[in-house]
């Protein structure tokens, strides 16, 4: 299997933090994005979309979407639960992180590491600030009484969320006023077999 992205990217750091948390062996071949390496004519063969991460299986199906590609490589495992009714919380919180989360905390994140916070975006910045939180909020609701977001253990919904979340002070966002969220993050970090984006 091989899995195309850059691991600094949370979309494509939560599959690799799930393949080492599974043990799933794979070659990662990194993407350079701002040299524009997702739209050579190979990357679009693969994603015509031009976004990171895809995921080629050793039978040659080609997967894109990393929530999607989570799925494919959480079913059967301890992270994606047997019961519907807890697949669907899992669910809720995937589609949370890529229509409500990951627009605000990855953006912002993108403005101000790696544009370096240019003066024509600072406006869209602020206002992605302002969205963050209010995600950020959700979450910290959500965790004062419970360990973990979807159910009572760690789920894909945990990874999912973490990936931007972890390095959300990148972006700006202040995570000191929400314990709970810190305290899931240590939690996420104490996983057997964890490994950081650095890694």
């Amino acid at each position: 299997m091989k899995i195309y992205g850059d691991a600094k990217s949370g979309n494509c750091y939560k599959l690799k933090l799930l393949c080492a948390l599974l043990s799933i062996e794979h070659e990662w071949i990194a993407v350079d994005i701002l040299r524009g390496e997702s739209r050579s004519d190979e990357f679009l063969a693969m994603n015509p979309n031009g976004q990171i991460p895809v995921c080629v299986t050793d039978d040659g199906a080609i997967l894109t979407q990393s929530n999607a590609i989570l799925y494919y490589l959480g079913q059967g495992s301890d992270y994606w639960p047997d019961d519907p009714l807890a697949q669907t919380r899992v669910l809720e919180w995937q589609f949370f992180e890529q229509y409500t989360h990951e627009p605000s905390i990855a953006v912002a994140r993108f403005i101000k590491l790696y544009q370096g916070m240019p003066a024509d975006r600072q406006d869209e910045y602020n206002a992605k600030l302002k969205a963050g939180y209010r995600a950020l909020a959700v979450m910290e609701d959500r965790l004062q009484s419970h360990d973990f977001l979807a159910t009572d253990k760690v789920s894909l919904a945990d990874v999912s969320l973490y990936a931007y979340t972890h390095v959300a002070p990148e972006g700006g966002f202040d995570l000191s006023s929400y314990p709970a969220i810190r305290a899931w993050i240590s939690r996420v970090q104490s996983l057997p077999a964890y490994r950081s984006m650095d890694d």
